[in-house]
């Protein structure tokens, strides 16, 4: 497999599409210093890789379970770090598999694409993945870039979409990390050109914590959150559907290895994309980050919950 200009192009994908969510999701390019594992992947061995942030290694540990469960000798390999290193084990055959997010992987390989919906996006990635790997089934669970209300503002001004706030954008506060005040894609730019949006005053950047605890104690009105952040759960938050399409969809996907999806590793990996679902992942991640529960545990009680095992 060649992938001559990964590097570039991973690069040119962080500065499109990042998952560095104020809670838990995080960007797997964050973590450029983090080193892939050397060896090569056993033979008869599925070796089953994550990047370097909790929600990354609970899929990793979820598509473990699944594999081991239907006879597959697994190998794990967790915490990688950037997609430009794991990719990079992926072509030296350290690593089989990796939890994937269809958008930002698409950028990857292709970062002039447009694609925005999850079956577009998914039809290209495809197309654009290298000749030697292979995405399986998208799960409907998306980990992405929405904005996020309290329940009172939600209520107050009947609001279930993004469309929904053009009418009171004018009175409401808008907050969220410094890089979404210019990001043209997916930012506070992209907000006014595809929905009309014009915020109250000045965009307020904030980082990590303090954005959730500003939308819960009113000093913002709406926030840029991603879909699966235990924020949401914790605080009672209401995510505004994206009814234009603004934000590139980010399915959970596998990549994986052609030699190593047999029909069986790809049944296995299958039923888990067909099972798994946004308030699903959010849950377990909550499991995870907020009551500090062991992922391997967790992934296994969902596989048990699910008939996976």
């Amino acid at each position: 497999m060649k992938l001559p200009k990964i590097a570039a192009a991973a690069a040119a994908a962080m500065a499109l599409v990042a998952l560095a969510g104020c809670g838990s999701g995080g960007d797997p390019l964050a973590n450029e210093t983090s080193k892939a594992p050397a060896s090569p992947a056993p033979a008869g061995t599925v070796v089953v890789g994550s990047a370097d942030f909790p929600e990354s290694t609970l899929i990793g540990e979820i598509y473990a379970g699944a594999l081991q469960a239907k006879g597959v000798k697994v190998e794990k390999k967790f915490g990688i770090g950037a997609r430009e290193i794991y990719l990079k084990a992926l072509e030296d055959g350290s690593i089989d598999l990796i939890p994937e997010y269809t958008g930002n992987l698409l950028q990857a390989f292709d970062p002039k694409t447009t694609a925005s919906t999850s079956e577009d996006v998914y039809a290209e990635l495809k197309k654009a993945v290298p000749s030697d790997l292979t995405v399986l089934a998208q799960a409907s669970a998306e980990d992405k870039d929405a904005v996020g209300v309290t329940k009172e503002t939600a209520t107050k001004y009947k609001l279930k979409t993004l469309s929904d706030l053009k009418p009171h954008a004018k009175d409401l506060v808008l907050g969220g990390p410094p890089e979404w005040k210019t990001r043209e894609r997916s930012g506070v730019p992209a907000l006014e050109k595809v929905y009309g949006l014009t915020f109250k005053g000045d965009f307020k950047s904030l980082k990590g914590t303090l954005l959730p605890q500003a939308l819960a104690n009113g000093q913002i009105d709406a926030a840029n959150i991603f879909t699966t952040d235990p924020v949401v759960q914790q605080n009672g938050f209401v995510l505004l559907e994206d009814d234009k399409n603004l934000f590139p969809a980010q399915n959970v996907v596998p990549l994986i290895n052609k030699s190593k999806a047999t029909p069986e590793v790809s049944e296995a990996l299958d039923a888990v994309s067909a099972k798994l679902d946004t308030k699903a992942l959010s849950s377990l991640l909550t499991e995870v980050v907020v009551d500090k529960k062991d992922a391997a545990t967790v992934a296994k009680d969902w596989l048990n919950q699910n008939g996976l095992v």
